[in-house]
């Protein structure tokens, strides 16, 4: 019994040590067959690296401009107003009236409408940047000029002479340049402050600045119309309803809808800074933002590496099998 037990210890200790010789085989090969293909893989690697470095160096630099922006403090309604909130709040509504509203809803709502389709479109066609957008090819420091790509258009005649496939026109649609829009466009909002940052990135430094300045002001623009249209449509209800009730507890509420809805008014007409207050405007950018070259020119030589030891293992495994 005890011959048995030795015989199994001896089988196995055997059974272990060939099996790390075995490892050690199958690692020395692996080396061995790495470098043997040596120059393949530097050959590779070489190729790679060249490759990108010609592409880093042909990426035109980006710009980014960037804008803190505080929440605008609304006019807030107290006392009686603040008390006919929960009562005659659907009638207010109705009215176009924010009887207990804050700033944080209003400057959410001014962030989801400088995302939308409807305002980047009204903001490209009113400030006439599509070429800027759809064909700038790169940043003539010398002239502080945008180069365009002559593929795409022609700033001598100022015609677009892309060549696309149907449904696509020469000239980029809106839903074109929304898309291209809203990827150099970022707005965030910090939910520790409330403050907002705004930024556009371009190939030209004083461009994206300049974007940056419209968006701030357009918004605030927009955002003053939609109240002032509102409190108009408002005013004009309430005093048919005004017209059309005789109780009298109900024509002194109709009374304070309409003074509130007069004080919006004047609120926003005489307030420039509507939504957002700049805190931190815009500056035009003296460092690009992108792209990182030696980033770039790193990772393609990995991948080269990675790619020649690959081809050279694959290789040996093939002609072996």
């Amino acid at each position: 019994m005890t011959n048995q037990l030795q015989q199994k210890c001896q089988d196995a200790n055997f059974a272990n040590i060939q099996q790390t010789n075995d490892d050690e085989i199958d690692l020395r090969e692996l080396f061995s067959v790495i470098w043997q293909g040596k120059w393949l893989i530097i050959a590779v690697t070489a190729v790679f690296a060249i490759g990108a470095v010609v592409y880093a160096i042909m990426q035109p630099n980006i710009y980014k401009a960037e804008a803190l922006l505080a929440p605008a403090e609304t006019e807030q309604s107290g006392g009686g107003l603040s008390a006919l909130a929960g009562q005659f709040g659907g009638l207010a509504s109705m009215a176009g009236i924010n009887l207990g509203g804050g700033s944080s809803d209003k400057s959410q709502l001014a962030i989801e409408v400088m995302k939308s389709r409807q305002f980047i479109g009204d903001f490209i066609k009113k400030h006439q940047i599509l070429p800027e957008l759809m064909a700038s090819e790169k940043w003539d420091m010398a002239s502080n000029n945008v180069v365009y790509d002559p593929k795409l258009y022609d700033a001598t005649t100022k015609t677009w002479i892309r060549v696309v496939n149907a449904p696509f026109q020469p000239e980029p649609s809106l839903q074109e340049a929304y898309k291209a829009f809203i990827k150099i466009m970022a707005v965030n909002s910090a939910k520790d402050t409330g403050m907002v940052t705004v930024s556009v990135e371009s190939v030209s430094p004083y461009v994206a600045k300049q974007w940056v300045d419209w968006l701030v002001q357009d918004i605030n623009e927009v955002m003053k119309k939609r109240d002032v249209m509102e409190a108009e449509r408002g005013q004009a209800f309430l005093e048919q309803q005004l017209r059309e009730t005789k109780i009298a507890d109900m024509r002194s509420v109709l009374y304070q809808l309409m003074e509130q809805a007069q004080k919006t008014i004047m609120f926003a007409n005489v307030r420039e800074e509507y939504v957002f207050n700049t805190i931190d405007p815009a500056l035009v950018p003296e460092e690009k933002a992108k792209p990182k070259r030696a980033l770039i020119c790193i990772l393609g030589t990995m991948l080269g590496g990675m790619l020649g030891v690959m081809i050279v293992l694959v290789r040996h495994f093939v002609r072996k099998g």
